[in-house]
């Protein structure tokens, strides 16, 4: 039998100034901060994470925030816009609170599904979608309740440097179900409820460029540690160099650059971000691994203060 990933896990991607991320993804957003860390191999980096109110697989996008860093350039080889999936008939909440927020979005139609297409304040293409799958997110944020809050991911949109490679690793390897053609895309599914709708621009156009707002990588699924020794062997087999595995402390890691020049990450939905601060106070603290705990005073000192807050209520 044919092996398959549930869908997305997480997806990182580089952006500019720590507080105007957590402005956005926290305060206009309402996701819940669920992990303030640090890159690991860039200690005097943040490394944040926001999800729904566990963290949960399919719901984490995770951020490098670099403040004045050089801007990059979506294109070919990149994950060229991050869907989200919100409850059925909470389109025009979140239009009006976007237009609240004085930030630009458009309307557009794909696969019979209608998409919310906006950008976070550093480039990053966003959109949202109602789909009547996945759980509800118990989260609440200022005006944003548990019945129109973001569910996790819908997907994500795949800009390839080579669409038909890449279109048959998603196939064949990571088997995803293909859907169909629609336009300049190609739409694949993934069993999960929540990060399962994959679509690949099916023409190849600029090459991309690293920098604040672009996706560094997006990673997939796979249920533990057994598993994705698994997947680490199978795509070995097909013929990617595949890094050993990576112990990021909530998940583990292995990497590979697929064809199309998109950096793939294939990560265990286990321990999660619960097991080294409770689920309550998730997010409130700076989580150290234990590399750099002696460095705490240093780094706590580096690192530009954060604060989550409410943008709602205030004066506009």
């Amino acid at each position: 039998m044919k092996k398959q990933t549930a869908g997305i896990h997480h997806i990182t991607a580089i952006v500019g100034h720590p507080q105007e991320n957590v402005d956005f993804y926290a305060g206009v957003l309402g996701l819940r901060l669920v992990k303030k860390t640090v890159n690991f191999d860039d200690p005097g980096t943040y490394h944040l994470y926001f999800g729904d109110d566990g963290g949960k697989p399919g719901t984490i996008i995770t951020f490098f925030p670099w403040a004045n860093a050089q801007q990059g350039a979506i294109g070919d080889g990149q994950v060229g816009v991050t869907s989200y999936v919100i409850p059925e008939g909470t389109m025009d909440f979140w239009e009006k609170r976007l237009a609240r927020y004085h930030i630009q979005y458009t309307k557009s139609e794909r696969f019979n599904e209608v998409y919310l297409t906006f950008d976070d304040p550093h480039g990053l293409h966003i959109e949202m979608v109602e789909r009547g799958e996945g759980e509800k997110n118990n989260w609440t944020s200022g005006d944003i309740t548990s019945d129109v809050e973001i569910k996790g991911f819908g997907g994500a949109t795949l800009f390839s440097a080579q669409p038909e490679a890449t279109a048959e690793l998603l196939e064949n390897v990571l088997g995803l179900e293909p859907v169909g053609k629609e336009g300049d895309f190609q739409r694949f599914r993934a069993p999960a409820e929540i990060g399962n709708i994959i679509d690949l621009k099916v023409e190849a156009t600029d090459r991309g460029s690293m920098g604040v707002g672009t996706v560094h990588h997006i990673a997939w699924r796979a249920k533990d540690d057994h598993e994705q020794l698994e997947w680490q062997q199978l795509v070995t087999d097909n013929g990617y160099r595949v890094t050993p595995v990576q112990d990021r402390n909530y998940f583990n890691s292995i990497y590979f650059r697929e064809h199309g020049k998109i950096l793939f990450e294939i990560a265990t939905d286990l321990p999660g971000f619960a097991h080294d601060e409770s689920y309550e106070m998730m997010g409130e603290k700076l989580m150290l691994p234990a590399q750099y705990e002696s460095l705490r005073d240093k780094l706590e000192q580096h690192l530009i203060p954060l604060t989550i807050k409410s943008l709602d209520g205030k004066d506009e």
